[in-house]
């Protein structure tokens, strides 16, 4: 019985297989096509999100640096380590030693694992062997306890801080302050500082990017040529504005965020990016990221903006959604929306503050948490792939 029921539903189907051919063809209709593919980018789709309530001791993330099997993490009210193997997050505030509340800047010393600390209001910190060491203006010569960003150069820690730049021999103690008096520093709030391949890169509100070449001792500054502080006047001719606020150099280029735009420099050819011409959610940055000479992150108050393939003007933008941990990542080119895709899980938050890079991974902070975007089948530029678009949106 079993064996004639099976042979008569496998007739049914032919049957009705056969119809609806006959139907596709009667109407002139093609059958649905497979999704098309075109040379497009890596999206991130597998996101981890990261909160108090996972262990954070604040949602409002100031700065992330992986560092091999750790991440650390500086937030409006501590600092947190988090075992990517496990999941686990160990966390530090004033009750447990930490100096100061706000940790704005982290950055990890390759030779010795010392973590070195931006406060912002606390000065400098070191954790090392489980123990905070503490520099401020009082006992040090760091210019000014407000510190935005921190960076590693040899034996020497930069701060960057609101009323400049100090720089710290971690071997003979002595320290060396940089502003208007001795580098050129229109204005000396420092907001961001980079060190790669021999030179230190500040970031500075009211005086471009400025340039110090370890070899040499001699600065070197980029400012913006037009001179005009509302917009960028003569297209790619230098740095888009004077208020940056994060700056990265890799593979002999420089990638510059600022408050109006953002931009990439060569070495001889400047390129700016705004809202307005597609791929950036926003001018209004707050810092960037560069993973290659074809690929930055840069963190901007509307989202998370990608430009993957530098060549192409392609940019991946993260949002989040209003049903979290949902969100979206939207590939542009140029104008252009070449794809739609939803995230179950994406960004915290669509206010992205900091970012970095980690292998094939990413970290992204936000006002209200950590992402973990995680590549295990991450690619660089473009490959050809099926395109997903989501109803409602643009082939």
């Amino acid at each position: 019985m079993k064996a004639k029921v099976t042979r008569a539903t496998a007739a049914l189907s032919l049957f009705l297989s056969i119809l609806l051919a006959a139907a596709w063809s009667i109407s002139g209709a093609t059958k649905p096509a497979a999704a098309p593919k075109k040379n497009l980018p890596y999206v991130y789709t597998r996101w981890k999100q990261f909160t108090v309530k996972d262990g954070l001791p604040n949602d409002h993330i100031f700065a992330v640096k992986a560092d091999g099997p750790r991440v650390w993490v500086g937030t409006e009210d501590g600092l947190a380590c988090i075992d990517k193997a496990t999941g686990k997050i160990q966390k530090w505030t004033e009750k447990d030693g930490l100096p100061w509340r706000a940790v704005t800047g982290i950055d990890v010393n390759k030779k010795t694992g010392e973590v070195w600390l931006a406060l912002f209001g606390g000065g400098l910190a070191r954790f090392s062997g489980g123990r905070f060491d503490h520099w401020h203006q009082l006992n040090s010569g760091l210019v000014n306890d407000v510190v935005y960003a921190v960076a590693i150069e040899n034996d020497n820690v930069w701060a960057a801080t609101t009323a400049g730049a100090s720089r710290y021999n971690t071997i003979t103690g002595e320290w060396t302050i940089y502003t208007e008096k001795n580098a050129p520093m229109e204005e000396i709030w420092n907001y961001g500082v980079n060190y790669n391949d021999g030179k230190v890169y500040l970031a500075v509100w009211g005086s471009g990017v400025l340039e110090f070449d370890i070899a040499t001792q001699k600065w070197k500054e980029y400012l913006d040529p037009d001179g005009e502080m509302e917009i960028d006047l003569y297209r790619d001719d230098g740095i888009v504005h004077v208020i940056t606020t994060g700056v990265s150099y890799v593979e002999n280029v420089l990638w510059v965020s600022s408050y109006f735009g953002v931009c990439r420099y060569d070495g001889r050819h400047w390129r700016g990016f705004f809202s307005k011409e597609g791929g950036l959610p926003n001018e209004f940055t707050n810092n960037v990221k560069a993973r290659s000479a074809n690929e930055a992150w840069f963190c901007t108050d509307k989202g998370l903006g990608v430009i993957v393939d530098f060549p192409t003007n392609t940019w991946v933008q993260y949002t989040a959604g209003p049903n979290p941990p949902a969100g979206k990542a939207v590939v542009k080119q140029g104008t252009e929306t070449l794809e739609t895709v939803e995230l179950g899980v994406g960004v915290p938050h669509t206010f992205i503050i900091c970012a970095d890079i980690d292998g094939k991974d990413a970290w992204v902070g936000t006002s209200k948490g950590l992402g973990w975007a995680i590549g295990d089948d991450y690619y660089a530029g473009l490959r050809a792939r099926p395109v997903h678009i989501t109803a409602g949106s643009k082939k």
